[in-house]
């Protein structure tokens, strides 16, 4: 089955250089004991993320496009297989590729290039990536 982020990722030129993925978090425990909730809602079809401001639910969320977007169900492999593992392929064929990951503080760019490399579905983008290589 492939998903959806998978068929956008497909339609999206190849012969682009830059593309931005963006993969949401979940709220953390703290977060979700302080009483927050999510302002985000996620359309991996469309490649689409709103933010609705929580100050002012009655104005329309605003809507950001992507190449490709990741809600927070998202798996580690997923995103590596759909997103990464091409780019890697071009990489052992003699082609430049970098992977960039951006963020604020504690939004999950740890988690999402290393993961936890003792479980094999929590394995981030390098150990994936070694994984795939080797």
């Amino acid at each position: 089955m492939v998903s959806t982020a998978s068929r956008l990722r497909a339609s999206v030129n190849t012969a682009e250089c830059v593309k931005v993925i963006v993969r949401c978090r979940p709220l953390s425990e703290t977060e979700i004991a302080n009483g927050y909730q999510s302002i985000v809602s996620v359309y991996s079809d469309r490649g689409v993320i709103e933010l609705r401001n929580p100050k002012a639910l009655d104005e329309p969320p605003k809507s950001f496009t992507f190449d490709a977007v990741y809600d927070v169900n998202s798996k580690q492999v997923d995103l590596y297989d759909e997103t990464f593992r091409e780019l890697v392929d071009s990489v052992l064929r003699g082609f430049n590729g970098t992977i960039f990951a951006y963020g604020q503080t504690g939004t999950g760019k740890t988690f999402t290039m290393e993961g936890d490399r003792n479980n094999e579905d929590l394995r981030g983008v390098i150990p994936n990536s070694f994984h795939h290589i080797f």
